[in-house]
């Protein structure tokens, strides 16, 4: 049976962070079911809805005539109702602060991916943060992932943007799946084969930032047993000084798992070179084949698909849990076991909402 009626969801769930509503408003949106969410961020210093959460919500809005209520700055509680399926076209959204550009591109994701035709999306705010993706990761990374299973879609750094300031760009284009998503099935992975990275400043040619961070990386890579080649980039079109360094493994069969860590004051490049290494090292050392920020992020686009996905993973996350709790609020089997995860997609296709079935 297809899942029906209005739903309401606790924001307060698992990590009570903006995650939770971007999924949320994804998926009812998909379902054809008007959405209530309350305690929005109730786990975060500053609860309820920040700039960068009006944004994307409000993105989504505009792809698929939504109606809402209770969208401000601050609010805990708000209403979303679908008024049509996600239209295709040009799109340019807005965050007036350093909010995370890419958080809001994986929110309108899922709903431009079952849009009437292309959507390309200029989005201006904040790139490099931390908590957030960079766009080198959802580029190198998530894109590769998600084209296996049928969703295509690009994201180019346009301009950076950096925190306090914001003021950097992305461009996002989204070709619609054919029908419907395949199901995520990654088992084993071969060897590591290469690591690539990109280590970008802005404003910050003269103390050697992207060098720096580039050369701690491949060191502490090199002392693993791995090469590696980062390209500095120096860059001078951002309104403020920054910058953010990303790194990926490219595996014999394909796989691709990544790391990557934004620039802050007091934070040294050769710190920040060193955790991106380690973070890709620690990951890397499991046999998983999917990083830890890539196990997340699946679990919308499994939960959409037709068929059982499964992918191991590096480690079972806060934010893999919440995610897997959230889809089974609307309806959709999930869940982990031995560092595996399970789910029971719903089958999303064109020409309807997702059926609602669940796993065993």
């Amino acid at each position: 049976m297809t899942p029906t009626g209005e739903i309401e969801i606790d924001g307060a769930e698992g990590l009570g962070s903006g995650t939770i509503l971007r999924y949320s408003v994804a998926l009812a949106a998909l379902q054809g079911r008007p959405l209530r969410l309350v305690n929005a961020r109730a786990g975060r210093e500053k609860p309820g809805l920040r700039p960068q959460h009006l944004a994307a919500i409000a993105a989504c809005a505009e792809l698929c005539g939504a109606e809402t209520e209770g969208l401000a700055v601050d609010s805990t509680a708000f209403r979303f109702r679908a008024g049509r399926p996600p239209e295709g076209g040009e799109y340019r959204w807005e965050i007036p602060t350093a909010g995370s550009t890419t958080m809001l591109a994986l929110t309108v994701l899922p709903l431009a991916a079952w849009a009437d035709g292309e959507v390309r999306a200029r989005i201006v705010g904040g790139v490099f943060q931390d908590f957030a993706p960079s766009p080198f990761h959802l580029s190198r990374v998530l894109a590769p992932l998600l084209a296996r299973v049928g969703l295509a879609f690009s994201l180019e750094l346009v301009r950076p943007g950096y925190v306090p300031g914001g003021e950097g760009e992305i461009e996002l284009a989204v070709t619609p799946v054919g029908d419907a998503l395949d199901p995520v099935v990654l088992d084993e992975r071969g060897p590591v084969e290469r690591i690539e990275g990109i280590a970008l400043s802005s404003h910050l040619e003269e103390a050697r930032v992207s060098e720096r961070m580039a050369e701690a990386c491949e060191q502490r890579l090199a002392e693993a047993g791995l090469d590696a080649s980062i390209e500095p980039r120096v860059d001078d079109t951002a309104v403020h000084p920054g910058a953010g360094l990303a790194a990926w493994a490219i595996t014999a069969d394909g796989h691709r798992l990544g790391s990557d860590r934004a620039g802050a004051r007091g934070r040294p490049s050769e710190r920040i070179g060193a955790f991106v290494a380690d973070r890709l090292l620690e990951d890397l050392e499991t046999g998983a084949p999917v990083d830890r920020h890539a196990a997340d992020m699946l679990v919308l686009f499994a939960a959409l698909a037709t068929g059982e996905s499964r992918w191991p993973v590096p480690r079972v996350t806060d934010h893999l849990r919440t995610n897997l709790r959230l889809i089974d609020r609307f309806g959709i089997g999930g869940g982990i076991e031995n560092g595996i995860v399970r789910v029971e997609g719903a089958g999303h296709r064109r020409h309807g909402p997702p059926s609602g079935r669940r796993a065993p």
